[in-house]
């Protein structure tokens, strides 16, 4: 059969769907076709219906697979009605978005099926079910509607890691995806994460795996790891099959979960590349040994999810139960030990004020990350971060239909003062980190902070469009003075210290 996966990546960064990369090759391997389209306007220009249409008549395949992200259901629901009204196709919609609302995507009558959770051996199974004529109904990780009922059937055990062929990279413009991220490329060495943040899918995954499968945590085998051998391999193979790799991005959700497997990684990749990587940390799985088997290994930055710097919000709203002082302490290791920091961070929390927001700009300034990166909240529906935002009647749900980002402003309302406040910081971060470090730029910023907290919503309006050519002014002024600062960089939500991008320069 002819398989075309549709991959929704507009109005957004550039992505590699790993998912789809591993689904391509186990078609493949069984003989089927397959063809990919990433709909991303760093790839190619968005196509008109028409374009659209076309295309998909000149592709003429046999089933459509959609793999959707929730910011993206919007657009994958209007292309889904596009491709219904040009082929016969069957059309199929996957990814996380699938996990989170199945019925909702099912009642929209856009897709014929639905396809949940890890689905290698799910989607093989369909399309070598239908390919022979018969009734894939019954059939696992699959959900359809039939008149006015939705069936959604169970997920089967996941799949063992080691057993799956290699990531079929041919079906992406994998050069010019590498060129737009500026020779960045993604890996992943494990899948699963042992936390249940509310603001994530994974603790909506994990039960649904639990409840279907009977069985606990531990013999879910939720967290697995590629054997080491299969990601050299893999890297050597990129690096030989494409030009212009600079930098390996590791995008396991925790990189450093397992000691081991970091000491056998590390010992491997430095043998054989020389290239620097970036892995994903908790500051619970995360010491010295760990950060001196990254740091002899090329290991460039290390990134830490921190949300909030007030501990009350990270453990009721987020379910994050770390310490302040674990997280400095984190930080301040592998700064030490000559590692690049990176912090993420979320503002417009549920329940959050004034003086939570400061507490993470306070924690930022005294722990001193080499960068942050700073989105704002969004409470995906099927969350428990949605649960709570909705019981307090937070949500603006005219804005949250329309987002397709979480760093232009906040689909939460929590009234016209304390909104200007969010969007204020959500500006110029990096402003409000100086005014309250210990660096020698702090009483300049201070006063820069002081002047837009003044401003009212009109003279914002007014005033917002020239931050960042004023803070490109400022940083370029204490760059000559040899003074050390934060400032916006790589884009306008991340905050770098000036040693790392002076000296990157």
């Amino acid at each position: 059969m002819k398989i075309l996966f549709i991959y929704p990546n507009a109005h957004s960064q550039v992505g590699f769907n790993y998912g789809v990369a591993h689904l391509s090759s186990v078609l493949k391997q069984a003989g089927h076709t397959v063809e990919l389209w990433q709909l991303c306007e760093d790839i190619e220009p968005l196509p008109s219906q028409e374009q659209f249409s076309d295309r998909l008549k000149q592709i003429a395949p046999d089933v459509i697979g959609f793999s959707v992200v929730t910011n993206q259901w919007a657009y994958a629901r209007k292309l889904a009605e596009w491709a219904r009204q040009a082929t016969s196709a069957l059309l199929l919609c996957g990814g996380i978005h699938a996990m989170a609302a199945p019925e909702q995507i099912l009642a929209t009558g856009s897709f014929d099926y639905i396809m949940r959770g890890e689905s290698e051996e799910a989607f093989l199974d369909f399309v070598e079910t239908l390919s022979r004529g018969e009734d894939v109904s019954s059939l696992r990780n699959l959900g359809y509607g039939k008149g006015d009922v939705v069936q959604i059937n169970p997920v089967r055990p996941l799949p063992e890691l080691t057993s799956l062929p290699f990531k079929d990279y041919d079906i992406f413009d994998f050069q010019k995806i590498i060129d737009v991220k500026h020779g960045w490329v993604g890996l992943m060495a494990s899948r699963g994460c042992p936390f249940s943040c509310t603001y994530c899918f994974n603790h909506q995954v994990v039960s649904r795996y639990r409840k279907d499968l009977h069985c606990s945590f531990k013999a879910l085998n939720y967290i697995r790891f590629f054997d080491v051998e299969q990601i050299i391999d893999e890297i050597q193979y990129l690096l030989k099959r494409y030009q212009n790799i600079t930098m390996f991005i590791f995008d396991d959700d925790l990189f450093t979960f397992s000691r081991e497997y970091i000491k056998d990684f590390c010992t491997a990749y430095k043998k054989v590349c020389s290239l620097p990587f970036v892995v994903n940390a908790h500051v619970g799985f995360f010491d010295e040994e760990r950060a001196r088997y990254l740091v002899e290994a090329g290991c460039k930055i290390v990134k830490f999810g921190v949300e909030s710097g007030n501990e009350k919000i990270r453990a009721t709203v987020l379910q994050r139960h770390m310490k302040n002082e674990k997280i400095t302490n984190a930080i301040q290791t592998a700064n030490n030990l000559g590692l690049h920091t990176s912090v993420f961070l979320m503002i417009g929390l549920p329940d959050e004020g004034y003086e939570e927001v400061m507490d993470t700009i306070r924690l930022m300034a005294k722990a001193k990350p080499g960068r942050y990166r700073w989105s704002f909240f969004f409470p995906f529906p099927g969350t428990e971060a949605y649960k709570i935002s909705a019981r307090g009647n937070y949500i603006n749900y005219e804005k949250m239909s329309h987002m397709e980002n979480f760093t232009a402003g906040s689909c939460l309302d929590f009234g016209a003062e304390h909104n200007l406040f969010l969007e204020k910081v959500g500006k110029v971060m990096p402003w409000f980190v100086n005014a309250y470090s210990d660096l020698p730029v702090a009483a300049s910023y201070a006063k820069k902070v002081a002047e837009i907290l003044s401003l009212d919503a009109r003279a914002w309006q007014e005033r917002k469009e020239t931050l960042l050519q004023e803070d490109e002014t400022m940083s370029a002024g204490f760059v000559k003075q040899g003074l050390s600062h934060y400032a916006i960089k790589y884009n306008p939500f991340m905050g770098v210290i000036s040693d790392y991008f002076t000296n990157e320069a």
